[in-house]
C-alpha cells in the first residue's frame, strides 16, 4: 500500500481490493459495483483510481499522450519505483521509443505470418482434437487449452527444452502487475531462476533460423531497431502471448459448453469460429485488468487526477457495460463483438491478436467438425492470478 495522495472530494471513495482472492475468485460483483457507481473509482487501499466504463476506457487507451504505459501497465509506478526488469517494448513505452519496436512485430506477425502458419497449425489442432475425442471425458485446459503451448513457441522459434517455464514465467509477470501479495510472493519463488531463463532464451543464439526471434533479430540487423531492444522484442511475446491465448481458448470452450445453444449454431455455422473467441473474450476477458499512469496532471471525467497517478482498467468490467453492450451477460454468437476491449485499443492494441485468433480458429474448427456436444463435469478449478482470469482445470464431457 502506498500513502494516499488525497483524490478530489467529489470522486466516490471505495476500500475495496480488486486483488482479493475471493474477489478474484469471482470477479463479476465489484467490478458491477465500481462501474456502475462512477466513470471514474478512487480506491483507497492502494491509492489508486479505477475504470470500468467501456467508453471512459476506450478514451484512456487512445489517449496516450495523457495517460502513459512507460509509467508500468502494474501496480508498481515506474515514475517512482525501480521495476523488477526492464521495461517491456513496446508494451510498456510511450512514443516515441515504442514506434520502431511496433512496426518491427507488427511485421513480423503479419498477415505473410498468418498465411504461412494457417495450414499447420489446423491440421495440428485436427490431429490434437482427433486424439482427445477418444475418451469422451477428459481436462479441457490440458488437452485443448494447451494447444498454443505447442504451436507459439514452434512458430518463435524456441528449444524444445525448458518450455515446462513458459506458463510460470507467465503467471510471474502477470502477478507482478499486481499488489505484494501471496499471489505474488508465491511466483517469485522462482524468480531469479525464471528471469536468467527467459533471458537466455532471448538471444540470438538460443532462438531457431526463420521462427518470429530470428526475425526480429534480423530487423536488428537491418537497423529497424536496436540490438538492445531486439531481446526485449522477443520478451514480450513470451511475456503476452503465451498465457493469455492458452486461457482464451479454455474461456472460449466454458463459453460453449455452459451455453449449449451457441454450441450447437456454432456446429451449423463454423466460419463463425473467430467470432465465438472474441465473443468469449468480451463475456470472460482472460486479460482482467491493467494499468495505465498519468504522467502530468490530467482533466478527466469531471476530475483533475494527479500527475503519476495509477488507473486501474478493468477491461472485464467494461467489456459488460451495458451501455456499449446489448444484454452483455449473455454470450451471444448472434453478436458482433468487435470492439471488445480484451486486447486493449489504441496504439498499444496487442500486437499479436491475429496470432491469438488463428490458434484459436484453428482449435474451434476442429472442435466443431468432431464433437456434437460439450458438457461440463466434475468441478473445475481456478488458478488464481492478480491480473489474468485463468483456469486450472476444466473438465468436459463430450459425443
Amino acid at each position: 500500500m502506498t500513502t494516499p495522495t488525497a483524490p478530489p472530494a467529489a470522486i466516490p471513495h471505495s476500500d475495496a481490493d480488486p486483488f482479493d482472492e475471493h474477489t478474484l475468485l469471482n470477479p463479476l460483483p465489484l467490478q458491477r459495483e465500481l462501474r456502475e457507481t462512477a466513470p471514474i473509482v478512487y480506491l483507497s487501499r492502494y491509492d489508486i483510481y479505477a475504470v470500468g466504463r467501456y467508453a471512459e476506457m476506450s478514451e484512456i487507451l487512445t489517449d496516450w499522450q495523457h495517460f502513459k504505459v512507460g509509467g508500468g501497465v502494474g501496480l508498481t509506478n515506474y515514475y517512482k519505483e525501480k521495476p523488477w526488469r526492464p521495461p517491456a517494448n513496446p508494451t510498456e513505452t510511450d512514443p516515441p521509443a515504442h514506434d520502431a519496436t511496433r512496426r518491427v512485430l507488427a511485421s513480423v506477425l503479419g498477415p505473410r505470418a498468418l498465411r504461412r502458419l494457417r495450414d499447420a497449425w489446423f491440421e495440428e489442432a485436427a490431429q490434437i482434437v482427433d486424439k482427445v475425442v477418444e475418451n469422451k471425458e477428459f481436462d479441457a485446459v490440458q488437452a485443448l487449452g494447451s494447444f498454443p503451448l505447442k504451436v507459439f513457441p514452434d512458430a518463435v522459434g524456441l528449444p524444445a527444452e525448458g518450455r515446462e517455464n513458459l506458463l510460470a514465467y507467465g503467471d510471474l509477470v502477470f502477478n507482478a502487475f499486481g499488489p505484494k501479495n501471496a499471489l505474488l510472493q508465491r511466483s517469485a519463488t522462482r524468480l531469479v531462476e525464471l528471469s536468467e531463463w527467459v533471458t537466455t532464451l532471448c538471444r540470438r543464439e538460443s532462438l531457431t533460423p526463420g521462427g518470429f526471434g530470428a526475425e526480429i533479430w534480423a530487423a536488428a540487423d537491418r537497423h529497424e531497431i536496436t540490438y538492445e531492444q531486439a531481446p526485449l522484442a522477443v520478451r514480450s511475446l513470451l511475456s503476452a502471448g503465451v498465457d493469455t491465448t492458452v486461457h482464451g481458448i479454455t474461456a472460449v470452450i466454458r463459453a460453449l459448453a455452459e451455453n449449449p445453444d451457441q454450441w450447437s449454431y456454432l456446429r451449423t455455422r463454423p466460419e463463425l469460429a473467430r467470432v465465438a473467441f472474441d465473443e468469449a473474450l468480451r463475456w470472460s476477458s482472460p486479460l482482467q485488468q491493467w494499468f495505465h499512469t498519468t504522467e502530468r496532471e490530467v482533466e478527466f471525467a469531471g476530475i483533475t487526477i494527479p500527475a503519476h497517478s495509477k488507473i486501474l482498467l478493468i477491461a472485464a468490467a467494461a467489456n459488460r457495460d451495458p451501455r456499449r453492450w446489448k444484454d452483455p451477460d449473455a454470450f451471444d454468437l448472434t453478436r458482433d463483438p468487435s470492439g471488445h476491449l480484451g486486447f486493449g485499443t489504441g496504439i498499444h492494441q496487442c500486437v499479436g491478436q491475429h496470432i491469438a485468433r488463428l490458434e484459436a480458429e484453428a482449435i474451434i474448427t476442429a472442435m466443431a467438425q468432431r464433437i456434437r456436444t460439450i458438457e461440463p463435469i466434475g468441478k473445475a478449478r481456478r488458478q488464481l492470478n492478480n491480473i489474468l482470469q485463468a483456469w486450472d482445470s476444466y473438465p468436459i464431457r463430450i459425443t
